[in-house]
């Protein structure tokens, strides 16, 4: 069993010891004897037990009884139940069709705007599907977010394989985006004095730059570094997305670099930049429910005051789309991708012809260890990098393919530099060549940035890329 499983099960067991005292503390909030798999024989007994959760009988006490229940009743459940009981969910509970056709023909046929406001209104209602009340029921429950938030990641996996359950992960969406809106969140800056319930989440939870044991994260929580997080209230040992900075003289352009436990400590009275060089979504279960760049504007604020000497905000950022993008146009076919020059310079390193290909170079485990042939790379690469970040788009014509341009480039930044051999770790290679990028946070342009990307996909580029991408 790896980590995430073993903490994973180490949740599920708390959740079942606290929900058996709830449950027990009422008469009404009996779990029902369901087999694992949740047999057709079993379906009734449960759909009798959301029913109960849904009648309002017995008072508040009741209803966080009978929710602790079925809570239980839920992750007694094997996978294939778990299924079941969520397809019971989202088909045996969802809107009353007849209610909603009848508010939907009052509204066509309303004659003035009194009869349509309460058409409306009335439609609203309809629409609400009973499943969402139950859903809400959980949120009075000890740790009950955080099992919504598992929930939701849990049917966002099942959605292809079961389309009856993506209305009931839509509703959870919308439930989970109005408890997590940024005015409840809490920025905290992670410390080595901070929970060790916390930093074991931090250590479980960073998917960027892998923290390699407790030495690596002090480093990473050293005078010269700062580790910022959003927490909610109702999950306060949980980071919802968290993002490392580090305070330095000049913009980092290595990751490894900033990475190294060896490196001596920095002077932050003489730093003059902020590198953000790992932001992560902790959560999967709040994925679509966007508060990152909150936290990015929170921290630019938060260190402005701490620091007043630092004037420089940017990322050092993967490019973790690049590599399948370019194998991608490789697989049909080079030509236009590399200039005659190119061509002709890899070929002479290469020494074979056949083996000039960027497709066969790059298959080659060790080219990075061929200083002559990586020299040879570094121009083609860099510039079909510069093509990819600037002029590469999703399928709205709008939106940078790359999540994590996207993500920097909606938040208003300017893609400021491509940096060579930045990230040599086996995920920099396979993902990007190991090439990074710094996004600029330029505090006057960021408004103008962000309106110019979200109106027209329009990127803000520094000269040095701009130049680069042309060539």
């Amino acid at each position: 069993m790896n980590e995430v499983q073993t903490t994973a099960a180490t949740l599920l067991s708390r959740l079942k010891g606290l929900w058996r005292d709830i449950a027990g503390s009422d008469g009404a909030g009996k779990v029902p004897a369901l087999a694992p798999a949740l047999p057709g024989s079993d379906l009734e007994r449960l759909r009798a037990q959301m029913e109960a959760c849904l009648s309002a009988k017995g008072g508040e006490v009741s209803a966080r009884a009978r929710a602790a229940a079925l809570g239980r009743a839920y992750l007694s459940l094997s996978a294939e139940g778990r299924v079941r009981f969520l397809q019971l969910l989202a088909t045996g509970f969802g809107p009353d069709r007849a209610k909603v056709d009848a508010a939907v023909a009052a509204l066509a046929s309303a004659e003035d705007d009194t009869a349509r406001t309460r058409a409306e209104m009335e439609l609203r209602v309809a629409l609400e599907p009973p499943r969402l009340r139950l859903l809400t029921q959980f949120n009075a429950l000890p740790e009950g977010v955080k099992f919504l938030v598992d929930l939701r990641a849990e049917l966002m996996g099942l959605g292809r394989e079961h389309p009856d359950l993506i209305p009931l992960e839509g509703d959870l969406r919308g439930l989970l985006a109005s408890w997590f809106d940024v005015g409840f969140l809490v920025l905290e800056r992670i410390t080595w004095r901070s929970p060790a319930a916390v930093l074991e989440k931090i250590m479980e939870y960073e998917a960027v730059h892998a923290i390699q044991g407790w030495t690596d994260l002090k480093n990473r929580l050293d005078s010269d570094r700062r580790l910022y997080a959003f927490f909610h209230p109702r999950m306060p040992d949980e980071p919802l997305i968290f993002v490392e900075v580090a305070l330095v003289r000049d913009m980092a352009g290595n990751v490894q670099d900033l990475l190294d436990p060896t490196a001596p400590l920095g002077d932050v009275d003489k730093a003059d930049t902020a590198i953000f060089y790992s932001i992560n979504n902790a959560q999967r279960g709040l994925a679509g429910i966007s508060f990152g760049n909150f936290l990015i504007k929170r921290v630019v604020d938060d260190l402005s005051r701490e620091f007043k000497q630092i004037k420089t905000f940017a990322t050092l950022s993967p490019i973790p789309g690049f590599r399948r993008w370019l194998e991608g146009r490789l697989t049909k076919g080079e030509p236009g991708l590399l200039t005659a020059a190119e061509h002709k310079a890899l070929t002479r390193v290469s020494g074979m012809a056949a083996k000039g290909s960027l497709k066969a170079l790059l298959a080659e485990p060790d080219w990075t260890a061929e200083p002559l042939l990586a020299e040879a790379l570094e121009g083609p690469l860099t510039r079909l990098a510069a093509r990819y970040l600037t002029r590469e788009k999703r399928a709205d014509g709008v939106a940078a393919l790359d999540p994590v341009a996207h993500f920097h480039l909606s938040n208003g930044a300017r893609i400021e530099r491509i940096n060579w051999m930045a990230d040599m770790s086996a995920n920099g290679l396979n993902q990007s060549a190991g090439l990074m990028v710094n996004y600029l946070y330029d505090l006057g342009d960021i408004d103008a940035n962000h309106e110019a990307y979200s109106a027209s996909g329009k990127v803000a580029v520094s000269g040095r890329v701009k130049a680069l991408a042309k060539g």
